[in-house]
């Protein structure tokens, strides 16, 4: 169906108000700019993002925007202050933006005591040669640029920290250590033997514990930006990073090809690049939601019970998205912004 074909648009409009907000992916899949497309339904940073372009604003603005306003929000707890405790009970915030134009990067991970993350990624980018600056550092540096230090902690933080305690910890992300970490708060120490098991890690995140926002932006001309927020795992282990802050893993942008954002157990994830492989099929003229599924095809042979998602969209506007399935997590939900849409839309893909 050719772009200017604006009767057949405003029908597929009808039907997609007819058939309400939630429709499933593909059924409004067809190519417009531009383009706004986020992990997960979460619909005012989808709004955000999208009265940003109206209003005249960047692509970069849009995914600031974005996910800064899922970082306000809280997103499903899994973003931004108040969430995700570390083993310490401590919340930390990753971030990283992207622009496609120039292959820039911003990131912050391990931020303490701020909580806009995504906003002291972009200074990164605007304010120093470096790309990733991580922990106290980055705390100090968001405080030069006129970032505010707050507390990121909250009693649903506190709450959680303590119920997690009360449950000898469980569960953690040890292994190979004396006391059993399975039974056990520790404190541990190293086992001389080194045990090597299949990872078993959709117990621990499911649909009802997933850990990022990700957000692919794409204009009118075809400029390409991307971005991500997460207060990462949670009860991780004090310093850890996850995917959501790596340029390629968490997301990636090119304004030659697209962008894609990934979500899930970052862990796994980032050990594959998902999101800079999905934009490299997508340069070599695959269709957005066949990129995605190649991507979760190929974690899956390395770790078939990984918990993750992938959003992906092309430089026409295209869009797809895939998941792993596994118990509990059989489709994965996102948000589409584009002018065939009076609004941004929640959609669906089946996992594979």
């Amino acid at each position: 169906m050719a772009a200017g074909r604006g009767g057949d648009w405003q029908g597929v409009t009808v039907v997609l108000l007819f058939l309400g907000v939630l429709t499933p992916a593909g059924a409004a899949s067809a190519a417009a700019l531009p383009v706004v497309i986020n992990t997960w339904a979460f619909r005012t940073a989808a709004d955000t993002a999208w009265r940003v372009l109206e209003s005249g604003g960047s692509e970069l603005d849009a995914v600031e925007r974005g996910c800064g306003q899922c970082e306000i929000d809280q997103c499903d707890g899994s973003v931004g202050y108040g969430g995700s405790p570390d083993e310490s009970g401590e919340t930390t915030l990753d971030a990283m933006i992207m622009d496609g134009n120039t292959m820039e990067v911003g990131a912050v991970a391990d931020l303490r005591r701020v909580k806009n993350a995504i906003g002291v990624a972009r200074k990164v980018i605007e304010y120093t040669k470096h790309t990733l600056l991580v922990g106290e550092s980055a705390s100090l540096f968001a405080v030069k640029m006129g970032f505010p230090y707050e507390d990121l902690t909250t009693q649903k933080s506190l709450s959680l920290y303590s119920e997690w305690l009360n449950q000898s910890c469980q569960p953690n992300y040890w292994k190979n250590v004396v006391p059993d970490s399975s039974k056990s708060c520790g404190p541990y120490k190293r086992r001389e033997e080194v045990t090597y098991k299949e990872e078993q890690t959709s117990s621990q995140r499911n649909i009802h514990n997933h850990d990022t926002i990700g957000m692919v932006v794409i204009g009118a001309s075809g400029t390409v930006a991307s971005g991500t927020s997460t207060n990462g795992a949670i009860h991780k282990l004090p310093g850890r990073v996850g995917d959501s802050p790596i340029a390629g893993a968490g997301s990636y942008a090119d304004s030659t090809a697209g962008g894609a954002a990934a979500t899930g157990d970052g862990d796994i994830m980032m050990r594959f690049l998902p999101s800079y492989q999905a934009v490299e099929y997508m340069r070599m003229g695959t269709d957005p939601t066949l990129a995605c599924q190649k991507v979760i095809s190929r974690i899956q042979k390395y770790a078939p019970k990984f918990f993750g998602a992938i959003i992906c969209a092309n430089t026409t506007g295209s869009y797809g998205a895939a998941c792993n399935k596994i118990p509990g997590f059989t489709q994965f939900h996102f948000m589409v912004s584009n002018p065939l849409l009076s609004r941004p839309t929640e959609q669906v893909v089946d996992c594979i």
